[in-house]
Order: C-alpha cells, then structure tokens, then sequence
C-alpha cells in the first residue's frame, strides 16, 4: 500500500472511529414503553425457515455460494464467515473491495457425498477449492442497493491450495511457505488497511500435531466429515495462524508472531506510540485470551505475546527469552509460538468459556470478548465479558475484567459470539448455539440463532433485542457496517445438519424444494438508517 493510500486509509477509519466517539446513544424499548421508544419493535424467538428481520429492516442478499467470480472461473466459496469492507478510495465510500472468510466446507454439497460412503480425493479436491476466502469488488449508487462488480480485476480467491509464505521468511517444519488456508472464522483490518483473516479449527481438517516431555512429534489424526488427512498430509504447524492479505493484490502472509491456537479473531487497536495491539481469543473450552504487541508501527512480522490471567488482571507474557519456563521447556521461540496453547497454560493462564470474537468499545476503549459457553463447566448460555485496560492504555500490562452482559433466559440471548460496533457506539451480536442443540434443553426457548442490538447508554443499556432470525440450521455471523450504515452479514450453514438425512433441512434462500445455500446479504431499511444516523456536527 503507498504512504498515499496509507494516509487516506487512516482517514476513513479516522471518521468511523470519530462518529462513535462522538455519539449519544438511541434508546428505548418496544412500543407502548414510557421511555423513548427504538425505531423497531424486537421480534420474538423464531424457527421458521427464513430470514425474519424486525419491521423497518429489510434485506437483500449479495453475494451466495458457488457464484462466478472472475473470468478465470473462481467461485465464491462456501459456509462465509467474517466480513471486512476496504474501500477503493476513502474518499469515495461507495466502492470497495468485500472480504469474505469461507469457515469449512459441507461434503454434502462440495463433492456428493452421503453419509456411509468412503470420501474420495476427488472430493477433498472439490472440498478444498470452497474453503478460505474470496476478494470481492462491490459498489452502489445512490438509492440502489449494494452490487457485485463481475469480472472485477479485484475479484479473486484464496483457498486450501494457495501457496502461502511465512512472515519474516520464517521456516516452519521444514518449509517457508503453507499450502493454503481454511478454518477462517472470525478476524479484523488492520491501520494500514491489509485484513487479518483467522485460522480457528484447523486441527479438523488436517488433525493435531502432539509433543511428549520429550520433544518428540506424533500427528493426532481426526476422524469426522470434514478431515482430509486420509487422503492428504498438510503439516498441522502451518495452520492455525492470522494471516494477513492485501485485499488489492491478493498477497498473503501467516504471521507467527501472533502464536498458533484456534484464533477467532484478530482485532486491533493503535496504541500512542503508533504500535498496533491486537486481541484474539482461542475458541475452544477452557481455553485462553491473548494479546500481542507490535514491535513497532505498521506492521505486525514481529512482537510479544501475552495471555490473560483475568482472575488477577495480568498480561502474561510468552517470551521465550524473557520466560525461564518457557525457555526451560522449548528448545527455541518458534517452538513456544507453535506450541502457544502449552505456553499459555505453563505461564498460568486463566481458562475461559470459549473466548470467540472481540470488539473494541470505541467510546471507552474497553475490550469485549464473547464467552461463548463452556458445556464441561455446565455454563452453557455464555457471557459478555468486559476487559477494561489499566489507564485505557492497551499497552498496559494490567487490566481489570468483569461480566458485561450474561446470556440466558434474563438476557433474552444465548451463546454469543460475532460483535460489531455501529457508527454510533451501539453493540450488535450475532448467536451461535450448535446446530445439534437448537430448540432443546437449555435452548429450547431461545428459537434459532439470531442477530441482537443492545445499546450501551441511556435508559435501557445493556438490554438485547433481537433484530434478527436465521433459517432453520443457520448462524448469522461477521456483521460488518458500511461507510453509508449499510449493515453486510453472512447467513452460514443453513440446514446445516441436512447430511445426516435424505433431505434438505433448509429450502432458503430461494424457497420451495430447493438446495439451501450460504450467502452475505445487505440490510438496510429505516429502523436501521435511524439506529446508525451519522451526527451532523
């Protein structure tokens, strides 16, 4: 990126950031309160097969599964995930280039298999060709929806065979360069404007590799719908990274700075030194929260990693150099980043309930992480929990944690997980109770997942309404807001758990009997054109 693009890429996130801050908050309640009513009346839990929005929202979907890219033939991959907008111009905010994470394929779907049937490598090739994520070229006029630009130069693909270096020229089990990149759940954009796109469930797809007191190495392989390791061998040390691309050119890197677990995101922040600081969480139960700074500004090759000690409020550092048991266990630092997990727990970390997503409070600077639930702990509503740095400062080495907001019958929520902040500081969050438990005991009250708005002052702060109801199956995931307020959002996996039967669990989007499909779509309408207003100030 030139200093040119730099600076005008600062200046848009400059504006976002500036609105939030500078925001009083829409309150309310449902129609009839006494209080300011919300431009919206909440809607109730639903299992209906559909995309049920409250009234003044509406949608329209975008971009879908197995849509034509460019001319080259590249498709748009499946089960989408995490968004980010950048645009082409800052000062042109109607034209950019969509980022989309594709989480994991469906073998139903990507290769024709049934349940019962041996996989064959034709199939995983098939499979390995969806996953990862696709560059899209998007643009609107005034009054029109948001709309793909086909044949876009700009529209491209990563997947399970893009070839992939290493930062820093780093050499991990014996190579320079991954083959590809999947499991991408959640991730984040950085100052400079490059998106960091997250490695989560890696381990099952190509298994886990596992150390004794020795050192010595043995592969744990996986057996479920989604391994590919009796047909192919990937070194799992080259997966579960951030990986950093440059949405222009498609270039990409995996930075092992940031340490190797099941990352769910990558969220950053600019400290005042110009350094950037970036949050992620492990999603697996008991599992840890980390943070990384940056050896100096612009980018993130190198730095230190920390994990949360939340019980006393200290950032842990995972030196190896400056760690004697670190140093003691691991023969060198790559080892501790490869084997971050091991090094957390060594060092004292505290385990949490499946640290997901992270979102940076822009009026205050406080750091929510979705806890999303911890089924061997019997907490199976998850929380929001609320890390409050020392001084505001996310240099600082101490901090001070608490629950912000708990899920359950109360809260109206359950299982949170995607957040976003809108252009005026207000909270969104997306659930993700598991397909397999949807509409049962504990769950059985809360419908299908759902998209949730909680304002954060004012009368009703912290209360949830539901905005949203996915089809049947589904979990709404990566909300990401649009210069113009637009509000962009994947529907992943709908009828999801349709491979165990002879038919389809969902029909949507398109109805009637047919195959349902995975898509990003637009909201808009003018409950959300009054939640999102920009200030005229």
């Amino acid at each position: 990126m030139s200093d040119y693009s730099r600076r005008e890429f600062v200046l848009f996130m400059g504006r976002t950031v500036g609105l939030a801050a500078a925001a009083s908050m829409l309150d309310g309640c449902v129609s009839g309160s006494k209080l300011d009513p919300l431009p919206f009346v909440a809607i109730k839990p639903s299992t209906d097969d559909e995309l049920k929005l409250a009234a003044g929202f509406s949608y329209d979907v975008l971009m879908r599964w197995d849509q034509v890219l460019n001319p080259a033939g590249d498709k748009f991959g499946f089960n989408n995930d995490y968004l980010a907008f950048i645009p082409l111009n800052p000062r042109i905010p109607n034209e950019g280039l969509l980022w989309v994470n594709h989480e994991y394929h469906d073998p139903y779907h990507n290769g024709g298999w049934r349940k019962g049937q041996p996989r064959t490598l034709k199939q995983v090739s098939l499979e390995r060709k969806v996953v990862g994520g696709s560059i899209v070229h998007i643009r609107r006029t005034a009054g029109s929806p948001w709309e793909f630009v086909p044949n876009s130069e700009y529209n491209r693909r990563l997947d399970a065979f893009t070839l992939i270096p290493f930062a820093g020229g780093e050499t991990i089990y014996g190579k320079k360069t991954a083959i590809g990149t999947f499991g991408n759940c959640a991730g984040g954009i950085t100052p400079w404007g490059t998106v960091l796109t997250c490695e989560e469930n890696y381990m099952n797809f190509v298994g886990e590799a596992e150390f004794d007191n020795q050192g010595r190495r043995t592969i744990k392989q996986v057996d479920g719908y989604l391994s590919w390791d009796k047909h192919i061998q990937l070194p799992p040390e080259h997966y579960g990274w951030v990986v950093e691309v440059e949405l222009k050119t498609a270039k990409a890197k995996k930075l092992t700075a940031l340490g190797r677990f099941a990352h769910e995101c990558a969220t950053c922040i600019v400290a005042a030194d110009g350094r950037t600081v970036v949050y992620s969480g492990d999603d697996a139960m008991d599992e840890h929260l980390y943070k990384f700074i940056s050896s100096k500004p612009g980018s993130l090759d190198q730095g230190e990693l920390y994990v949360a000690d939340t019980i006393n409020g200290r950032w842990l550092s995972l030196s190896h150099k400056n760690v004697p048991i670190l140093k003691k266990t691991f023969k060198t630092p790559q080892d501790c980043l490869v084997r971050t997990r091991e090094a957390a727990k060594l060092v004292g970390a505290t385990p949490l309930d499946r640290p997901e997503d992270i979102e940076i409070d822009p009026r205050t600077r406080a750091v929510i992480v979705s806890c999303t639930n911890n089924k061997k702990h019997d907490r199976p509503y998850g929380a929001l929990m609320k890390i409050e740095e020392k001084n505001a400062d996310p240099l600082s080495m101490e901090f001070t944690a608490s629950t912000f907001i708990a899920g359950g019958p109360t809260s109206g929520f359950a299982c949170p997980d995607n957040l976003a902040f809108d252009p005026r500081g207000n909270l969104w969050v997306c659930t993700d109770m598991s397909v397999s438990r949807l509409h049962e005991p504990p769950y059985e009250n809360f419908g299908n997942n759902g998209l949730f708005y909680i304002p954060l002052s004012g009368d009703h702060a912290g209360r949830a309404f539901q905005v949203a109801s996915a089809p049947v199956g589904a979990e709404l995931t990566g909300p990401m807001f649009a210069p113009d307020g637009t509000l962009f959002l994947s529907v992943q996996h709908p009828g999801e758990w349709q491979h165990y039967k002879d038919y389809p669990a969902s029909h949507w989007p398109n109805g009637g009997n047919s195959e349902p499909s995975p898509c990003v779509v637009q909201i808009r309408g003018p409950a959300l054109e009054r939640l999102t207003a920009k200030l005229d100030y």
